[in-house]
């Protein structure tokens, strides 16, 4: 019987029958998701031992997956490895910065040993992570004090930002456009 479950999270077939082939037989239970909503359906029945989760999924987007990933990992404490794979690694780069810390990036298409590395690599990485927020709450000087935010959290929270600077523009027009109207209906 298997002893590690390996998830691969990738809408190509052709990727998944490969991975399966490329890992020594017996030693793993590859499971299948073709999408990313089906890919976090497994994570959260099977509790996979590694993740491969391909960038650009139908449905729910990789980087989503990631940072559902990361949000898992925060409430159960521990990081599931990951083995993030595109046939770009821009695409990742551009959300996610480098030098990849606690996962790992394979390029499309890749060979057996690159595969059998990567793995590795990310079972090591995940060994190395350490639940965010293990003291203060400073926002400045955390990262360089080495308890800071991860590269995905910090994104997350520019983008949460800038979510949040457009609203309150949007309620400062309309604020002002109430003003004017109250001022019109006072002369």
């Amino acid at each position: 019987m298997a002893t590690n479950k390996i998830l691969v999270i990738d809408d190509s077939k052709v990727i998944q029958k490969m991975v399966r082939e490329m890992l020594p037989p017996g030693n793993f239970d590859v499971l299948q998701a073709m999408n990313g909503e089906d890919g976090l359906e497994m994570i959260r029945k099977e509790h996979p031992n590694l993740i491969m989760l391909d960038f650009l999924l139908p449905r729910v987007s990789g980087w989503d997956v990631f940072q559902e990933l990361q949000n898992i990992s925060k409430t159960e404490g521990k990081m599931t490895p990951l083995v993030l794979m595109s046939g770009r690694k821009e695409e990742v780069a551009e959300k996610i910065s480098e030098p990849f810390e606690y996962f790992e990036f394979i390029e499309k298409p890749f060979e057996k040993k690159s595969l059998i590395g990567a793995i590795k690599s990310a079972m090591a990485k995940a060994k190395n992570w350490h639940p965010p927020g293990g003291g203060s709450s400073s926002t400045s000087g955390g990262a360089a004090a080495g308890g800071g935010a991860s590269a995905a959290e910090i994104m997350a929270m520019k983008k949460q930002i800038a979510t949040m600077q457009a609203e309150i523009d949007a309620l400062k027009k309309q604020v002002s456009q109430i003003i004017t109207v109250v001022k019109q209906k006072l002369k």
